[in-house]
């Protein structure tokens, strides 16, 4: 299975940026898209930001459109979430995952690292 590890979460103010990076320990890293999902404490894990196999197509949820950006390398074995203008509201978990089905459906992704904490504070 492929194995992913995110890192560059963080404890951050209202309005700073932060860029999330996972690593996956994966030959065919290219063979699938990736995801980014959240889950804050006592909600449901929702969707983020997601991008097609090659990159060439991104999806991101309505709220963060405009502030969040993700994007790969493939020669890496890296996805990024390059996030700003972060909000309170933005506090979570993140969590990167690896799938080959509907973006926005969490079923669809079969590999997930083990998240890392995001903080905004006002």
């Amino acid at each position: 299975q492929v194995q992913l590890v995110e890192s560059g979460g963080g404890l951050v103010q209202a309005g700073d940026s932060l860029r999330l990076s996972c690593a996956a320990s994966e030959r065919y890293f290219w063979n699938y898209h990736m995801g980014w999902f959240r889950q804050a404490p006592g909600k449901e894990r929702e969707f983020v930001a997601a991008i097609s196999l090659s990159g060439d197509s991104t999806y991101y949820k309505d709220s963060v459109k405009g502030r969040f950006t993700i994007s790969r390398d493939n020669a890496k074995g890296t996805v990024y979430l390059q996030m700003s203008n972060l909000k309170p509201e933005d506090t979570a978990v993140y969590y990167c995952a690896a799938g080959r089905g509907l973006y926005f459906n969490p079923i669809s992704y079969r590999h997930w690292g083990q998240g890392t904490q995001v903080t905004v504070s006002s």
